[in-house]
C-alpha cells in the first residue's frame, strides 16, 4: 500500500471514528471500506445509458480527474435488526440515516482537504438529495460509482452487496491524485442471482416496489416520504431500508460465505 492511499483511509477511518464519539450522536458503525476507481474506467461513461444521459463522468466533475475514492460505512448490526419489523423505518435507522449523511459530508470535506494539502485537486459530491424528484434518477450514483471501483456486486434489491453486507451508507470523492484501482470481481454477491435461492428482500419490502423482474421506484419513494414524515423532528429521514434489514446480504456477502463453506467442506 502506497503511502497516499494510507493517508487516505487513515483519514476516513479517523473521522469516522471521531465523529462517532461526538455528544449526541447515536449511531455507532464498523471500521469504513474502502475501494478506487481509474476516473477513466469505460464503466463510467456506460452509466450515461445505465442511469441516465446527465450522469456525470469523473472528468466532467473535475477535468484532472485521475481517481474516484469510494467508501462504505456499514452500521453495527443492532441499527439493521431494530429495522426489522412494522410498515415504517425504525427510529433508529431513520437518525443512522440522517448521521451518516452528515458523516459523509464530513469525512469527504476533510478527506478534500487532506488531498489539496498534498498538492491534489478534489470534487466533493453530496451523500444524497442529488436526485430528480420526478424520475428519481441522480446525475451521480454513489453505490454504481462504488460497484466500478470494485466495493461490492449489486443484489436483487438493486442495493450493493459489499464483504460486509448492504446496511450501510456510501460515499465518493474525485480527484487528480492517482491511486491504484481496487480489483473489480465478477463473482456475484447475490444469492438469488447466483443459484435464485433468496428472495428475502421482496418479501421485505411493505411498499411492494421489488420483483424479480422490476423495480417500482415511485411506490418506494412514496414510503420513503411517509418516513420523512414520521421523523421530520430528526431531519430529512426519506428513507426505509426493509430490504437490506436483517436479510442473508445484511451483514456479509453471503455467496463469498457459501463459496467459503463449500470449499472448506
Amino acid at each position: 500500500m502506497d503511502s497516499l492511499q494510507e493517508l487516505v483511509e487513515q483519514k476516513i477511518a479517523g473521522v469516522a471514528a471521531e465523529y462517532a464519539r461526538r455528544p449526541g450522536v447515536h449511531t455507532a458503525w464498523k471500521p469504513p471500506l474502502v475501494a478506487y476507481a481509474d476516473a477513466h474506467d469505460p464503466l463510467f461513461a456506460q452509466l450515461k445509458e445505465v442511469i441516465r444521459p446527465s450522469h456525470a463522468t469523473p472528468t466532467e466533475l473535475l477535468p484532472a480527474a485521475q481517481t474516484v475514492i469510494t467508501f462504505f460505512l456499514p452500521f453495527v448490526e443492532s441499527v439493521a435488526r431494530g429495522n426489522r419489523e412494522e410498515q415504517y423505518a425504525s427510529e433508529a435507522w431513520a437518525v443512522a440515516y440522517v448521521e451518516t449523511n452528515d458523516l459523509i459530508r464530513t469525512i469527504s470535506a476533510r478527506l478534500a482537504e487532506v488531498l489539496e494539502a498534498q498538492g491534489w485537486a478534489a470534487a466533493v459530491l453530496p451523500p444524497t438529495h442529488n436526485f430528480d424528484t420526478q424520475s428519481l434518477m441522480s446525475d451521480w450514483s454513489h453505490k454504481h460509482v462504488a460497484y466500478v471501483a470494485g466495493l461490492g456486486q449489486f443484489g436483487l434489491h438493486r442495493m450493493l452487496i459489499t464483504r460486509q453486507g448492504s446496511c450501510g451508507r456510501l460515499g465518493s470523492l474525485v480527484t487528480s491524485a492517482r491511486l491504484a484501482p481496487t480489483p473489480r470481481s465478477t463473482q456475484a454477491a447475490c444469492l438469488y442471482t447466483h443459484n435464485r435461492s433468496c428472495t428475502a428482500c421482496l418479501q421485505r419490502c411493505p411498499a411492494g416496489a421489488l420483483a424479480e423482474d422490476g423495480f417500482d421506484r415511485q411506490a418506494c419513494y412514496a414510503l420513503c416520504l411517509q418516513n420523512a414524515d414520521r421523523n421530520r423532528q430528526r431531519g430529512l429521514a426519506d428513507v426505509c431500508g426493509k430490504c437490506v434489514s436483517v436479510v442473508p446480504c445484511s451483514f456479509r456477502d453471503p455467496v463469498a460465505a457459501l463459496l467459503e463453506k463449500a470449499s472448506a467442506a
